[in-house]
């Protein structure tokens, strides 16, 4: 076992040393013909990659390569990205706000967690709204029913993002009263929509795997929050399930860890499909499992992108065991896992309502239609939702039943309608938009 001392991080002493040495971030369109590069040495401290790789992430950029270094007092990085559509970034109010945002100011912390509008959860996170945590086992038509209760109980959902993962499903939603639209605060309004959400979540009473209802108050970017709970539940254990994700052979995650004894460190190597956000799902991963990323490289090679990872456990032992390797194979598997969807992306834009969201679902199951993941946005008076979709039985959704649903949903509602094939990777990026691009609406209009 190779153990060396990870520091202890002083909160006044890394408040002194960001004043003395402050961040010093470059937006860089000279130097790469293909790529924006963007680079950023700063002070070193426990989670700073993850802060780092959240703030290109809510922008949606496309991270194609990365180095990082951060052995030492020191972090260093260097991001090739580029926009949704393979271009480089040349929008000067998107260039401002990543230096703004990586540099020494930064953004303000709650709570010791630096927060954005629209990716944090938490009451009053994101304006005068409640935010409700679920969890339990997934089955067709279970979005459609949470949606009807919050909709019968006069609750109007602001935003929300769904995932569902070994048959599991979680969910973060945001909500307000619908006649004052403010917060939620009356303790027995709140105690009645748990006891409801509960009973459905729990409709097996032979299921171990019971559900839960929560009222989160932390701060928490959502994206990270969805993993967390995942974790908590456990669904990585989930072996002999059958996921929503059918991989072909060549695109299934292929996860090594080898052991670096000269240096001290765990390598962690990943070899998947490509996607947006493959780089954050797994640092955010490997952060919330107490593991410290020291030095990494990120590579694409379309449809493929490899990972590597040197880490230590934050006590600044190796990964020893076969268990602990075990354990972080199938956590960063179910991490890759969860966000991936094939199949077909329906994106609804409609005025905002009261209930549009059950409706919207009610009409979803009612065509034989499963949801295995969603995101709910309202910017101003337009409510946008994206589902990714399947037939009850798991397989791709017939186009006949689209065409019918066309029809169903009528002229009240748009409906795009896009295939998310095997291979690509800019087609999910454009598609996977959820509060990426309403950050951008809130901080580059």
């Amino acid at each position: 076992m190779a153990k060396v001392c990870w520091p202890y991080f002083d909160p006044e002493y890394e408040n002194m040393s960001t004043r003395i040495n402050p961040p010093r971030v470059s937006v860089d369109n000279i130097s790469c013909r293909d790529y924006t590069l963007i680079k950023v040495d700063s002070v070193n401290k426990p989670g700073i990659l993850l802060e780092v790789v959240q703030i290109l992430t809510d922008l949606d950029l496309i991270i194609t390569k990365a180095h990082i270094s951060s052995d030492g007092g020191w972090f260093m990085d260097v991001f090739h990205v580029t926009d949704q559509q393979g271009h480089k970034i040349t929008d000067n109010k998107t260039i401002d706000y990543i230096e703004k945002a990586l540099g020494p100011n930064g953004h303000t912390k709650k709570n010791g967690v630096k927060t954005w509008p629209g990716k944090i959860v938490g009451v009053h996170s994101i304006g005068d709204h409640t935010t409700i945590e679920l969890i339990g086992r997934d089955r067709p038509g279970l979005l459609s029913e949470i949606s009807a209760v919050l909709a019968n109980l006069h609750f109007n959902v602001v935003a929300a993002e769904v995932w569902t993962h070994n048959r599991r499903i979680a969910c973060v939603a945001y909500i307000n009263d619908n006649t004052t639209n403010r917060a939620v605060d009356d303790p027995n309004r709140l105690s009645v929509m748990e006891e409801q959400l509960k009973n459905i979540l729990c409709v097996c009473e032979d299921d171990k795997e019971v559900g839960c209802t929560s009222f989160s108050m932390g701060f928490t970017h959502i994206d990270r929050r969805l993993h967390q709970m995942f974790f908590a539940d456990r669904d990585y254990e989930g072996g002999g399930v059958i996921t929503e994700v059918d991989y072909p052979p060549s695109f299934k995650p292929k996860i090594t860890v080898e052991r670096c004894e000269e240096k001290g460190y765990s390598v962690i190597s990943v070899r998947c499909k490509d996607r947006a956000k493959l780089m954050f799902d797994i640092v955010c991963t490997l952060t919330d499992m107490q593991y410290v990323v020291f030095h990494a490289t990120v590579s694409s090679d379309a449809p493929y992108a490899s990972q590597e990872y040197y880490i230590r456990h934050a006590d600044g032992c190796t990964l020893n065991t076969e268990a602990e390797e075990d354990r972080v194979i199938k956590c960063l598997e179910a991490a890759i896992e969860r966000r991936v969807s094939e199949g077909l992306s329906l994106e609804l834009c409609a005025k905002d309502r009261v209930g549009l969201l059950s409706e919207v679902t009610r009409i979803l199951r009612e065509n034989g239609l499963s949801v295995i993941r969603a995101g709910v946005t309202t910017v101003g008076e337009q409510a946008v939702n994206v589902f990714y979709v399947r037939d009850a039985s798991g397989k791709p959704v017939d186009m006949k039943t689209i065409e019918v649903l066309r029809k169903e949903i009528g002229h009240r509602i748009k409906l795009n309608v896009k295939k998310v094939p095997v291979s690509a990777k800019a087609t999910e990026a454009k598609t996977s938009f959820f509060f990426g691009n309403l950050l951008e609406r809130f901080f580059l209009a």
